[in-house]
């Protein structure tokens, strides 16, 4: 009976997994088209709508009785879209002002900045091999992804505000989950209006600040309707499935495995969109990354890969039931 609850988790698990790469691979694939090929350049205002999109969801499940009434203080509240909207405001300044390399090595130490978090607040030990295995992670990605490398001040400043934004940003969603004994679906219900109503009040400031475009005077194709439209969509799914994935995992296993949608990406990128770009480099460091990300997995499910030396106590135990976050064990 163990062993068949065991296959059902990991059935569970590999289909949380999927649903997120599948969805994230997606919606880039999707905003490329809406920006680089429609010029639909306003980034910020854009996830204001996936998450207007993704408020309509939390809606209409609550409506069929899918998900149940659930508690968060405000203060948390507020702390989470505060993250998270410097999450989101500081990577596309970061895009703005840094070179894309540095952009790149930015986006990288979010698995060290995630770490050092599980480490300082929830006291997580890893061993030599998980360390080692997100090395050898890191080291892909960034030679595969990695070339021009040129730092200003202020690129500077606004590639540690999204790192360590975008950090905390995931660490709290496992933290309130746990914590308050919400599912994806109750915490969305939370935190996705408030961040499409504030995002959609700042984002068209943003987005002129880093274009020098206003959101209003867009002249919409029906193709740049559409996209947006399939963009906003699949928003639901990438915001619902990283909520599912963090919550039964942990921040850093979703910074660590999510570099496959990465690799993905670029192998669709060069599939789609020319090979310009593609070279043995680049080759050898999806590889390497790939082999990183293979060996994390098996090193972290070991007895002792990664334990957690302290028990956060939740509000109530018994609302402890949910779905998504039976099983105990982090990954």
């Amino acid at each position: 009976m163990s062993s068949l609850k065991k296959s059902d988790k990991n059935a569970l698990d590999f289909a949380a997994w999927s649903f997120n790469v599948t969805t994230s691979v997606g919606i880039i694939m999707v905003n490329k088209a809406l920006m680089a090929t429609h010029g639909f350049s306003f980034a910020t205002t854009l996830t204001g709508l996936h998450f207007v999109t993704t408020t309509l969801m939390t809606i209409v499940f609550r409506w069929l009785g899918l998900s149940q009434p659930s508690h968060l203080p405000l203060a948390d509240l507020i702390k989470f879209v505060i993250f998270s909207n410097l999450s989101i405001v500081g990577m596309n300044v970061s895009l703005m002002w840094n070179s894309v390399g540095f952009y790149q090595i930015a986006k990288l130490c979010m698995i060290p900045a995630s770490c050092l978090l599980e480490v300082v607040f929830d006291h997580v030990h890893y061993s030599r091999d998980t360390k080692l295995s997100i090395l050898v992670v890191l080291i892909g990605v960034a030679v595969c992804t990695v070339t021009d490398v040129s730092v200003n001040a202020r690129g500077l400043i606004a590639a540690v505000i999204a790192v360590w934004s975008t950090a905390l940003q995931q660490y709290y969603v496992h933290f309130l989950q746990r914590k308050y004994s919400l599912n994806s679906f109750n915490l969305l219900g939370h935190t996705a209006p408030a961040q499409a109503g504030s995002l959609l009040l700042v984002g068209p400031f943003v987005d002129f600040l880093l274009t020098g475009k206003r959101v209003d005077h867009f002249n919409f194709s029906s193709l740049a309707l559409f996209f947006l439209t399939l963009s906003c969509f699949i928003a639901i799914g990438v915001n619902l499935s990283q909520f599912i994935c963090i919550g039964r995992f942990s921040a850093v296993s979703f910074q660590v495995l999510g570099h496959m949608k990465t690799v993905l990406v670029l192998s669709l990128g060069f599939l789609f969109f020319g090979k310009e770009g593609l070279n043995l480099q680049v080759v050898l460091g999806m590889v390497l990354a790939v082999l990183g990300m293979i060996w994390y997995g098996n090193a972290s499910a070991k007895p002792g890969g990664k334990e957690r030396r302290s028990v956060l106590p939740v509000r109530s135990a018994s609302l402890k039931g949910s779905s998504e976050e039976k099983g105990g064990a982090e990954k």
